[in-house]
């Protein structure tokens, strides 16, 4: 290979880190959970209801001046945010009291702002409260859903130790990851589900190409201690792990420094959410077959006489 972050033959000793990784990751998880049901999540019109509007004005525009202007109409809390071009703005209102009527007239509201400008109104959506909630149960069954489906897989396709060490090590991702939004109360919408579902997708994925070289190791070497065992099946997918992190950062970052603010807080999460996917794909999900007592001989196959093979309880 032309390119290579990792030498071949690497003998890092990941399992003596676990020792730091595991209080590490508990005390974030814990920080997470504590904000969220302290703090709380800064949540988008998606969820609260509201009405977003999009336009396009002749010219750079004046953000300040427009934000002036919509403050006289006493529509309460109001964004207002330029994204991609300079002439294109995003403004976002609240939701106003007296139901789906009051959403429809801040449309009109804001267009006698403009009345006398040149500007091309490209997007108007009204979201009501009872629309809101609905997406925010759909939003939350989706992540609940899919994370249950990958234990049933993982448990099918492997042993119930895998299944339960993917689960955990999925939801710390996702729980940490909703702690980001919570630190920086960053504008949790409809896309920000998305970019947890992708987070859970993209964790799995490093987690299950982890796993599936622990079993062929467990197959292979089946008097090698467990901790060495571990460790020789990281060091041998720890190539393909960082290379397959480092380069959907790059198409990331990219798109977090050009791809406008409407974007940021998605592509900002899937930033957090790769880091946090790596890591815990490298430093979680094998400690967890430890914590769960696996043994080195579960996937050893079995004699004439319907016993396992050479393989022994390994020790930790």
């Amino acid at each position: 290979m032309l390119l290579r972050l990792v030498p071949d033959n690497t003998k890092f000793k990941f399992m003596w880190l676990r020792k730091v990784s595991f209080p590490l990751s508990i005390l974030l998880v814990v920080a997470s959970l504590a904000g969220f049901f302290t703090v709380g999540l800064n949540f988008g019109i998606d969820f609260k209801g509201g009405t977003i509007i999009e336009i396009k004005t002749d010219g750079p525009a004046d953000i300040g001046a427009i934000r002036s202007e919509l403050s006289s109409l006493n529509l309460g809390d109001v964004q207002v945010q330029e994204f991609g071009a300079p002439d294109d703005i995003l403004i976002r209102v609240e939701e106003q009291p007296g139901g789906e009527l009051a959403q429809q007239s801040v449309v009109g509201k804001v267009r006698t702002i403009f009345a006398d400008d040149n500007v091309d109104f490209r997007r108007v959506e009204v979201v009501g409260p009872r629309v809101s909630g609905e997406l925010a149960q759909a939003g939350a069954i989706a992540v609940i859903a899919s994370l249950l489906a990958i234990m049933f897989y993982i448990w099918f396709r492997f042993e119930w130790h895998f299944a339960v060490g993917a689960i955990l090590t999925t939801a710390n991702d996702v729980v940490v990851t909703v702690g980001l939004f919570v630190l920086l109360q960053l504008d949790f919408s409809l896309s920000s589900i998305a970019a947890v579902l992708t987070i859970i997708g993209y964790s799995l994925n490093d987690t299950v190409v982890v796993y599936d070289r622990i079993r062929e190791n467990l197959r292979k070497y089946k008097r090698k201690p467990l901790t060495e065992l571990l460790d020789l099946s990281i060091n041998e997918t720890l190539s393909r792990t960082t290379m397959t992190s480092v380069t959907t950062l790059l198409a990331l970052i990219a798109l977090y420094a050009f791809g406008g603010e409407v974007i940021q807080s998605f592509t900002l999460a899937m930033i957090f959410g790769i880091v946090i996917g790596t890591y815990s794909s490298i430093f979680l999900a094998a400690p967890f077959l430890i914590l769960l007592n696996l043994r080195s001989d579960a996937l050893a196959p079995k004699d004439e006489d319907g016993e396992k093979g050479e393989g022994s309880e390994a020790p930790v």
